[in-house]
């Protein structure tokens, strides 16, 4: 059942071309929002713009974005208000995955580890910072950065930008929460998209479904549940938080 609790909302999903992150801007289109498509991908971000925009519920547009450069994120929150006149919703989504080198910390080259922790995590600060004035001028507002299981598990530098994100989004829900915005983070488990794919290969993926209580990967749509509702009023008071969606691969006490 389809629900209108985005309407009149506008929301950004960075890395919206494809997987995870085009999942959370049908869904939140599919709901009334107004999404913006904020993505490097131009060829594929606009065609996913056009597509949601054609099935209905929310207007959604492309802008492309490099989400590690301060400037390129001002002007992809610039755009976003000239085009649907403010922002209430922020999903930092964006990644360098389905491309990233195999190495180790101590001895991957430096200035890939820079540029891959200037998208993975300084990104997700840069985004929130980039939108924070719109948001304030709403006099609310709410934001999910994507996080991921690796950060309690052995994956060397993508899993310490995703112990980057967790401590942000603890940081940012403390100094955000008092204008009014709430920041979590969703952390997927394994997942079947392209990207992972692409990644460690599709037989590795079936191969990790034998670590979790449900015995199947995850995918993009079993995400949208849990990130429609930490934007949503739903959530009103649930800010700060890490919400693992991993079929049971992670065990926290």
């Amino acid at each position: 059942m389809t629900t209108n609790r985005f309407d009149g909302k506008v929301a950004i999903v960075t890395g919206a071309a494809g997987g995870i992150g085009e999942a959370y801007a049908r869904a939140l289109a599919a709901e009334g929002a107004s999404v913006v498509i904020a993505d490097l991908d131009e060829a594929r971000g606009t065609a996913t713009a056009a597509e949601i925009a054609a099935v209905g519920g929310g207007a959604a547009t492309y802008v492309q974005v490099d989400v590690s450069d301060p400037d390129s994120t001002v002007a992809m929150a610039d755009a976003t208000v000239e085009a649907f006149g403010g922002i209430d919703l922020l999903v930092n989504n964006a990644a360098i995955y389905g491309t990233m080198q195999f190495d180790l910390l101590v001895s991957v080259d430096w200035d890939y580890y820079r540029k891959f922790m200037g998208v993975n995590m300084d990104g997700a600060l840069l985004c929130t910072r980039a939108c924070l004035p719109h948001m304030t001028a709403r006099g609310r507002g709410a934001i999910v950065n994507q996080s991921s299981t690796a950060a309690w598990l052995y994956s060397g530098f993508y899993g310490l930008a995703k112990v980057g994100i967790n401590g942000l989004t603890q940081q940012l829900a403390h100094e955000l929460g008092g204008r009014g915005i709430r920041v979590n983070a969703i952390a997927p488990g394994p997942t079947d998209t392209e990207a992972t794919r692409k990644q460690v290969g599709e037989g590795m993926v079936q191969s990790l479904v034998k670590d979790l209580a449900i015995k199947r990967p995850g995918t993009p749509a079993d995400m949208v549940g849990a990130c429609l509702f930490l934007l949503s009023d739903d959530a009103a008071w649930v800010t700060g938080q890490i919400l693992a969606v991993d079929g049971g691969q992670i065990f926290r006490s």
